[in-house]
């Protein structure tokens, strides 16, 4: 009988162990600072995720990619106020595109086609997508100080004078 209560107690303890350690991942996610993925931008330089500097000014992360109506009209949008964004609030944008291998190679003319001038950033095995809790594109996150302070998914038209206000009221 003590050997079976001491395997009960024991199990106990273990399950509590295990919740607590994925409830503090869990707590830890939510404000930490953005997941480490190796992303590369247009021009193949490789860029850490986790290096995406918010600690001094916004960054609004934008998921988008090349077949996605609603991601061209919203990036479009912010591509026509971004002076605005910089001017007034700091924040830089960076478009993470979630082309596929077989799809990347449209990325770069269609930007420059844009005259997108933020940078971009390329997530074709969509781990940094699936990190960041991403579903479909697009999805765009203002982080701040290492956290979301917030995010959306979807674009209508106007959502661009949301994120600049967003921006302008964050406490710095």
């Amino acid at each position: 009988m003590k050997m079976i209560m001491k395997n009960m107690v024991g199990r106990y303890t273990m399950k509590k162990i295990f919740l607590s350690l994925i409830l503090s991942c869990f707590v830890a996610l939510s404000y930490a600072a953005l997941p480490s993925v190796q992303l590369k931008n247009i021009d193949g330089k490789t860029v850490d995720t986790a290096q995406i500097d918010s600690s001094e000014t916004p960054v609004v992360i934008s998921f988008w990619a090349t077949w996605c109506k609603p991601c061209i009209r919203e990036l479009n949008a912010i591509h026509e106020i971004y002076d605005d964004i910089q001017e007034e609030t700091g924040a830089k944008v960076i478009a993470i595109s979630i082309d596929e291998a077989q799809n990347v190679q449209k990325v770069k003319p269609l930007i420059n086609r844009m005259n997108w001038d933020y940078e971009v950033l390329l997530d074709e095995n969509s781990e940094f997508k699936r990190a960041m809790g991403v579903s479909d594109p697009p999805h765009a996150f203002i982080i701040y100080k290492g956290e979301i302070v917030w995010n959306h998914q979807g674009y209508v038209d106007g959502g661009e004078e949301e994120i600049l206000e967003i921006l302008k009221n964050i406490e710095k």
